[in-house]
């Protein structure tokens, strides 16, 4: 049920994909969520501004959104694990923003729709 939303700035050099898949494999370490549950969709903007711009730097936001329950430690422990993620993977300067999001499991729904 994991859903995981990567958003970054256009042309950073960045294996969104690969990142993602260890999200998908860190997931179940800290939350009780199979790896065939987690969902991404990686959104590369098609612009961002940093502050005034000076700086060029690049921003990477991820928010990974969870059913409700778990404590504010584990969803501590979720973020600072995808943050040390960020940083094996992203090789310039950037501003990371991870957040742990969650989705009320009485009004959630997820359908896999069959197209008919």
């Amino acid at each position: 049920m994991p859903q995981i939303l990567i958003d970054h700035s256009p042309g950073l050099d960045f294996d969104a994909l690969a990142f993602a898949a260890e999200v998908h494999a860190l997931i179940p370490t800290v939350i009780d969520a199979p790896i065939g549950a987690c969902k991404t969709l990686v959104r590369p903007a098609l612009r961002h501004l940093v502050g005034d711009g000076a700086s060029g730097e690049a921003v990477v936001l991820v928010e990974i959104k969870i059913l409700a329950g778990r404590s504010t430690a584990i969803r501590a422990e979720l973020s600072a694990a995808v943050t040390d993620l960020l940083r094996a993977y992203v090789r310039v300067p950037v501003a990371f923003g991870v957040e742990i999001t969650e989705l009320d499991r009485e009004t959630y729904l997820f359908v896999h729709h069959d197209g008919k």
